[in-house]
């Protein structure tokens, strides 16, 4: 059983190594739902030669997943930065405006990971048939789909997760949204065997200074609370998968 962990710095992620994660999910952004991290943050941890393989998200923009051919081609410039830089794997996903995948362009993305661990993300959390998709990711080759079972967590959508578990065939099930310690056993017991968590927890700011009228997001949030892994939490997951 694997333990993946998703973060959002390069502390975070030696943090989540050294308390046992098993594959990183590397990601900028947040408030977003994750985006492809920057050049000096994928060069810089390329150099530090980190004993467990890191997926960096390919991910242009945040909201919906109905890409312009511009984004098309800047993920497509991301994917091979990352196989220069010798990741082993990335984690993307894109579909049409009806809700279906879009083959056309995923065929784009999986030519240009060619040899690479692919993830399809949450982008079919939100596809009009995840049946239909399962099927096509199957086909297409895709090693693992992250999903929360089209709910808000994973936990909601344990049903759908489990009929998913059960129909795929070369493609693996990953749970993700809301993993934690308190409720792995239910995604053990239907026979999952790798798990996606955040692990975070909220601290404040070191800032002595704090200007509360100033916020940097046009959607209102505290600028001095900072989100980061917490290790507890991972090594009780870890443990939990032994």
């Amino acid at each position: 059983m694997k333990l993946e962990v998703c973060c959002y710095s390069i502390n975070d992620i030696i943090t989540a190594i050294n308390h046992g994660a098993d594959r990183i999910e590397f990601c900028a952004g947040r408030n977003e739902g994750g985006l492809t991290p920057s050049y000096g943050d994928l060069l810089q941890l390329s150099q530090l030669k980190l004993p467990v393989a890191i997926h960096p998200i390919i991910r242009p923009r945040g909201g919906d997943f109905y890409y312009s051919q511009t984004e098309i081609n800047s993920m497509i410039n991301d994917i091979q930065l990352a196989r220069e830089l010798d990741y082993p794997g990335v984690v993307f996903g894109c579909l049409v405006s009806n809700g279906q995948l879009d083959i056309i362009n995923l065929l784009k993305l999986i030519k240009a990971a060619d040899g690479l661990s692919i993830t399809f993300h949450r982008a079919f959390d939100v596809c009009v048939d995840p049946i239909l998709a399962l099927n096509q990711l199957n086909d297409l080759g895709i090693d693992r789909i992250l999903t929360s079972g089209q709910q808000q967590d994973a936990v909601k959508g344990i049903k759908l997760i489990e009929q998913l578990h059960q129909l795929s065939q070369s493609t693996l099930i990953m749970p993700g949204c809301g993993i934690r310690s308190t409720n792995l056993a239910l995604f053990k017991a239907i026979g999952i065997t790798e798990f996606h968590s955040s692990a975070s927890r909220s601290l404040p700011s070191p800032m002595q200074y704090q200007n509360q009228n100033v916020c940097m997001s046009h959607t209102k949030q505290d600028e001095f609370i900072r989100f980061s892994i917490d290790p507890d939490e991972v090594e009780k997951m870890k443990q939990l998968l032994l």
